[in-house]
């Protein structure tokens, strides 16, 4: 899914003719898809609407009325959407989390402040996930918390910490790259991975 921010009514514009928000709310609830994303629709243009799209979002069942919902969230750049969208890092459904990641990556700014406890979460998944988003977030300090990263007590979140180092490419990491394999002996696929990491951003 890609999504793009485009631009959306002004609520404060939109706001006398926008449908009463208790009634938007309950079509959230319909049964019908297509009422879902009508719902959506509106809601993106009323200036209260962005709560009850958080509201909704972890339990919207349909792939085109989620597509829609994070589509509004993102245009919104609110701290509520980035609020909403983090718990689906915990999501078992890949596409869903998958969807919330592409969307996080494009408020980057709003994201920043979560990125140190998402980095220290208990669960080894989020953690990875967090790292995999912050090797295509475009912020400044993405190189920084990568390197951070390589100092987590699971191989996994360090791996995808690496990765996400050859793709920005910032040299500044190579000594915490070099000297990650001593941590994991055992790890032959890590050593290689690091090895490869430090050759791209060489060049």
């Amino acid at each position: 899914m890609a999504l793009i921010k485009t631009s959306r009514p002004d609520p404060a514009r939109a706001s006398a003719a926008a449908p009463a928000l208790d009634a938007l709310v309950a079509q959230l609830a319909s049964p019908v898809a297509a009422e879902r994303r009508a719902a959506v629709r509106a809601l993106d243009a009323h200036p209260d609407g962005i709560a009850p799209l958080c509201a909704r979002l972890a339990a919207e069942p349909a792939p085109s009325v989620r597509e829609a919902m994070l589509a509004a969230l993102v245009r919104r750049a609110a701290p509520a959407a980035v609020t909403a969208l983090l718990p689906l890092l915990r999501d078992g459904s890949p596409a869903q989390r998958n969807a919330a990641l592409e969307a996080l990556a494009l408020m980057p700014d709003l994201v920043a402040p979560h990125v140190a406890a998402l980095l220290r979460d208990r669960d080894s998944d989020v953690r990875i996930f967090t790292v995999n988003l912050l090797g295509v977030l475009p912020h400044p300090e993405a190189a920084r918390w990568l390197v951070e990263a390589l100092d987590d007590a699971h191989p996994n979140v360090c791996a995808a910490a690496v990765d996400g180092l050859a793709e920005i490419g910032d040299a500044r990491a190579l000594p915490a790259l070099a000297a990650l394999p001593a941590r994991f002996p055992e790890d032959g696929f890590l050593a290689f991975a690091v090895q490869l990491a430090c050759q791209r951003i060489a060049q």
